[in-house]
């Protein structure tokens, strides 16, 4: 039987496992029987919801000591859960909330992009570690729904020169089918895996850049709106790889980068998403650049500004219907419709060629 889950309350040395990815019947007496022949097991707990009291998916193993639980971790992480399909999913525990926290210094982590279908926890971990001793553990970020990996993961050194040498040296070296993109992570807020990170923010901000319509990154007032506008975009970067950084912060409706725009437009599932987003990826390096991030312009906010002003116009010129269209900023402009706008406001009309030519002044030959 497991004993009772004893936290720690010092900076004795870790000796608490994280375990990962469990089935809905996994308990505790099954998480013991696993590693009962080590003789080092001290106690289990599987994390349960407080309202519901089903598994939470994850839970803590803690070893009579740090070399124990390290001998675990690299025993079996990747290998076969006896009698099942799965695989053990380890790495260290983190500290709680509420319980003195080591040296934030003592763990450094990278983000690892553009990973193959494939690739797990082990064979990430194993990828760098044939290279680095430091490597305390990987995660490979997967669908709670599907199980399927999302494409990128975090790999956790000791030793933050190790760390620094693999940015440079891993950047592009295959694990198993494709090279991986390699970028600097920080803490996120703990949601019960000890490897939650984001993209590391620049060490300079990104530079001012200013799009037409868009607002700057301020508190969007539509508590609708999850789009967000990601400015001064590497040209590099596609689709796939701005995805992969982006779904760290929630699900996603579409990834849309405009082709040689140097931005991108993100939407997610919901707002709060978008708001951690905002925050944390502005300013950090994606590709070879620093990106600026904003809101951008929100389907009920379009729809709004679309009514109003074609209300006004139609007011005065009962003629004309009242339909939105989908604006292109890069057609020219209906003289007619803006003929109409400028005698709804002045009272007056000004011919369609000299109102286009005193806000848009035609180049002139060379």
């Amino acid at each position: 039987m497991a004993a009772p889950y004893h936290q720690p309350t010092s900076l004795e040395e870790v000796r608490t496992l994280w375990i990962g990815d469990l089935q809905y019947w996994t308990d505790e007496n099954y998480l013991y029987s696993c590693f009962a022949h080590t003789g080092e097991v001290q106690s289990v707990k599987i994390i349960r919801n407080k309202v519901t009291s089903l598994p939470e998916g994850y839970g803590f193993i803690e070893f009579v000591s740090h070399e124990a639980a390290e001998k675990i971790l690299q025993t079996y992480n990747g290998t076969q859960m006896p009698g099942t399909e799965h695989t053990f999913r380890l790495n260290w525990a983190s500290f709680s909330s509420g319980e003195r926290r080591p040296d934030p210094g003592s763990d450094h982590s990278i983000f690892v992009g553009d990973l193959a279908p494939d690739v797990t926890d082990y064979l990430l971990q194993e990828t760098f570690r044939v290279n680095y001793s430091s490597v305390r553990g990987a995660k490979v970020v997967t669908d709670p729904n599907t199980g399927r990996s999302k494409g990128y993961g975090f790999v956790k050194f000791a030793d933050e020169n190790e760390k620094n040498r693999a940015m440079t040296e891993m950047n592009g070296v295959y694990c198993s089918t494709r090279p991986m993109r390699i970028s600097a992570a920080i803490p996120k807020k703990s949601t019960g895996s000890q490897l939650q990170y984001s993209a590391a923010k620049a060490v300079y901000p990104a530079t001012a850049y200013a799009m037409p319509q868009l607002q700057a990154v301020l508190p969007d007032s539509d508590p609708t709106n999850t789009t967000i506008f990601i400015g001064n975009l590497d040209p590099n970067v596609i689709e796939d790889e701005l995805r992969q950084i982006c779904v760290q912060f929630g699900e996603l409706i579409y990834v849309k980068i405009p082709v040689g725009k140097g931005c991108g437009f993100v939407q997610y599932a919901s707002r709060a998403s978008a708001e951690e987003a905002v925050q944390r990826l502005h300013g950090t390096m994606i590709g070879q650049q620093a990106v600026r991030l904003s809101w951008g312009r929100s389907p009920a906010s379009k729809q709004v500004e679309g009514t109003v002003d074609a209300t006004s116009v139609a007011g005065s010129h009962p003629g004309m219907e009242q339909k939105e269209e989908p604006y292109d900023p890069m057609n020219i402009p209906d003289v007619d419709k803006l003929n109409a706008s400028y005698m709804a406001v002045h009272g007056r009309a000004m011919l369609g060629r000299s109102l286009w030519l005193k806000t848009n002044p035609l180049p002139q030959p060379t």
